[in-house]
């Protein structure tokens, strides 16, 4: 339980949480607390989207819901740290890790808070069109924000190292669209993560077609456009 304590008082008090990242207090602690709740609030919603197709679904979407989130992560962070160092950044590895992983964990926090509506449309509306779309916009909703919490907390820590601060900034925007390009990719590349219902189980799919053309069929066939 006391893993989820972190994450309360990071919903709680977030200021006094990101002075102690930029202090250095107990980021070990941090670090793995965020980790583990962020893979729980993850793998439930995981396993909500996945079951319109089967258990079986549900059970892999659970195991590659976080993953998306975490490798995303993997792949992303070496780009931000080396350059925040390169432009004058005097934060440490930990303390950039673990303001990521406070983003990552108020994306999950989120994404957990709506799985009752998504369960809701789940077992409700018997249309799979719509409950996609539904998921994508929660998904788009608990991005930007988590997002948004973490350019914030960017600046915050960044008060403290005046120097080449306007550039760092000028980078994280350009990192954080990086960061929104890899997830989008990855997440089509570890699909499916709904599974249409009636279609026979899948682990993974073929890498044909875009996300973004997936998107503008799935909505041109809600409204019969097609």
């Amino acid at each position: 339980m006391k893993y989820f304590s972190i994450v309360m008082e990071l919903l709680r008090e977030r200021q006094k949480f990101l002075e102690d990242i930029r202090q250095g207090h107990q980021l070990k602690e941090k670090i793995f607390g965020l980790l583990i709740s962020s893979a729980v609030f993850f793998a439930i919603y995981g396993a909500i989207i996945g079951s319109s197709n089967s258990w079986l679904q549900a059970f892999f979407s659970a195991v590659k819901l976080p993953a998306l989130y975490l490798l995303t992560l993997i792949i992303c962070f070496p780009t931000l740290y080396f350059f925040n160092v390169m432009f004058g950044s005097k934060k440490s590895f930990e303390q950039f890790l673990t303001l990521l992983m406070t983003a990552m964990a108020l994306i999950a926090v989120l994404l957990f808070g709506f799985a009752p509506v998504s369960l809701f449309f789940l077992l409700s509306i018997n249309n799979y069109q719509f409950f996609v779309l539904l998921n994508v916009v929660i998904f788009a909703v608990t991005g930007f924000l988590g997002v948004q919490f973490f350019y914030q907390g960017m600046n915050f820590l960044s008060e403290e190292d005046a120097e080449g601060k306007e550039v760092r900034l000028k980078i994280l925007r350009f990192w954080l669209g990086l960061y929104a390009f890899v997830g989008f990719q990855l997440g089509w590349t570890l699909r499916p993560f709904f599974g249409s219902p009636g279609e026979p189980f899948q682990i993974f799919r073929d890498r044909g077609g875009n996300f973004y053309l997936t998107i503008i069929n799935l909505i041109t066939s809600l409204l019969g456009w097609n």
